[in-house]
């Protein structure tokens, strides 16, 4: 198994900027592969999906193989998959349509670590039907969301967990599979954030217990857009508005107007390049979901030898604190610096085009939970074309900002 970053790096034309990219988790850049998928089929034969004629049938090739192309990624079905314009659409439509059969009594289960798409969300539904809120809290100390914490606030009268897979703030990586399984004990479903985690971890929606898993392509590597996907049965007891001539297939169902064919286009060939990013250890013979494991577990390797450079030196330097503490989590760090403003090192950096932004990245609650008020951190987050002289201009940069 062979992961050549070099290689890596020449399929992405926005590095020939010569910017050093550590916004990963606000969004990566773009292979050159996805690009060209998305260039062809909007400027190839194109129109609403059918079986008359080569326009037709270019659409449904692409809605085909954006379905298939996401099950092997989150190890689903097909028929499980949704697109919508982004994960926060997609999470406010199904608290629309879930929150139609709550009430006064019931009650729904949300985070202080997750992003702010997978929490006001089902505040604003609970509020509207009268159903009641219970936190989740994480311990600021470790940044661990424990089972013991969500369990503790589960009750026979919840309907719904909502937890991240992955904090895009501080990295940290909850055992969903075991707060999902304490969740369907006591009879909720549980809602999936899998934005974040899905750039670093490879999913398997089964093994994680959720009923819904939510993830946006344009984290990895592909166009932005958001993906949901459950099993096919559980989306059919779920009966969203819509208008009358609308197909009720699932999940067609739940795709609102005509999708955007050159974008689902776009999906599969970064899910194709995912699974390209290892050299070496699997045959043309073998599957895109062994292919994608084989590519993920070496990505793997090759962001923790990454994160261990950053780590150390990074807390080492003058009024340094790492936020991200947890046991398991993603490479993405969060860092303050005593005197001196997130925002102000931000800039220092990105004039010598190396990009780490600034802020809460929308993590509201886990940004005051620490203590951190709306202001948040230095955030630096690691992709696949990430490389050593990257990491070099990065703690260069910073030091020399900090006169160390």
């Amino acid at each position: 198994m062979a992961y050549d970053v070099a290689s890596i790096r020449s399929e992405f034309p926005s590095l020939e900027s010569g910017w050093a990219q550590f916004d990963g988790p606000g969004g990566t850049q773009t292979p050159r592969a996805v690009g060209e998928a998305v260039a062809s089929v909007l400027t190839g034969p194109l129109s609403n999906r059918g079986t008359i004629g080569e326009s037709e049938e270019r659409a449904e090739a692409a809605v085909h193989g954006f379905r298939l192309a996401m099950a092997d990624l989150v190890n689903g079905h097909p028929r499980g998959i949704v697109h919508g314009r982004s994960a926060t659409q997609l999470t406010y439509d199904f608290s629309r349509h879930l929150s139609k059969n709550w009430g006064p009594g019931d009650e729904v289960v949300v985070t202080r670590l997750d992003h702010d798409a997978n929490v006001r969300p089902w505040v604003q539904a609970a509020e509207r039907a009268g159903a009641t809120v219970r936190w989740a809290d994480f311990d600021p100390a470790t940044g661990e969301l424990t089972t013991d914490a969500v369990t503790a606030v589960l009750s026979e009268r919840t309907r719904l967990v909502a937890v991240t897979a992955a904090s895009n703030l501080i990295g940290t990586m909850p055992d969903v599979a075991a707060i999902a399984a304490a969740a369907h004990d006591a009879g909720a479903l549980v809602y999936v954030d899998g934005v974040h985690f899905t750039a670093h971890e490879l999913p398997d929606v089964a093994t994680l217990g959720a009923d819904f898993f939510t993830c946006s392509p344009y984290k990895f590597l592909g166009p932005h857009c958001g993906v949901l996907a459950a099993m096919p049965e559980l989306l059919e007891t779920i009966a969203p508005d819509k208008l009358l001539p609308a197909t009720n297939a699932v999940p067609e169902r739940f795709e609102f107007g005509t999708l955007p064919y050159e974008v689902l286009a776009g999906v599969t060939a970064a899910v194709d390049v995912l699974a390209g990013l290892a050299t070496g250890a699997t045959d043309a013979a073998s599957s895109r979901r062994a292919k994608l494991a084989t590519s993920y577990g070496a990505l793997h390797v090759h962001e923790e030898e990454l994160r261990a450079r950053i780590e150390s030196p990074l807390a080492e330097l003058p009024g340094a604190t790492v936020w991200s503490r947890a046991a398991r989590r993603t490479p993405t760090l969060l860092a303050t610096f005593a005197g001196h403003e997130a925002s102000d090192l931000t800039k220092h950096l990105a004039a010598r085009k190396v990009l780490a932004p600034s802020g809460n990245f929308y993590a509201l609650e886990a940004s005051r939970h620490l203590g951190l008020g709306d202001a948040g951190g230095l955030r630096v987050g690691l992709a696949p074309y990430t490389n050593a002289d990257d990491v070099e201009r990065l703690l260069d940069g910073l030091a020399e900002a900090l006169g160390a």
